[in-house]
């Protein structure tokens, strides 16, 4: 049974989705910041509510409903979704894509081909012999 844990544990996906959910946990950090800093304020100038949890507020009776609790929680949502997948997921599918061309990564050094380099070495030989 411990053994095998430990090969669930070691599996190469399980790893994925222990970087995945800790990268994921770390951006939803910076993205709450923005929607605290940023985002919220705006809400705050245009509805007068400091986020929008405070609008569209209504109750029937003892129950109290709030819309925009639900609207909240979606933009944030969305707000993440967007962020991960246009800073994180975007770039990496490229980067996935020029590796499956063949083409270096920007920051690759560009190797020469078996031709270029056998060119290189014929004109050397050649200029040694002159």
């Amino acid at each position: 049974m411990i053994q095998g844990f430990k090969e669930f544990i070691t599996r190469g996906n399980v790893v994925d989705l222990a970087v995945a959910v800790v990268i994921g946990t770390a951006f939803t950090a910076v993205v709450t910041s923005i929607v605290d800093g940023i985002i919220n304020p705006l809400i705050a100038a245009i509805f007068g509510q400091p986020n929008l949890a405070g609008v569209g507020n209504f109750s029937i009776g003892e129950g109290q409903f709030s819309i925009g609790l639900v609207l909240d929680a979606v933009f944030t949502f969305l707000t993440v979704a967007a962020a991960i997948y246009f800073l994180i997921v975007m770039p990496l599918n490229k980067l996935a894509e020029r590796r499956k061309k063949g083409e270096p990564a920007p920051d690759e050094p560009v190797s020469p081909t078996e031709i270029e380099l056998l060119t290189e070495i014929r004109d050397a030989l050649k200029a040694r012999e002159q």
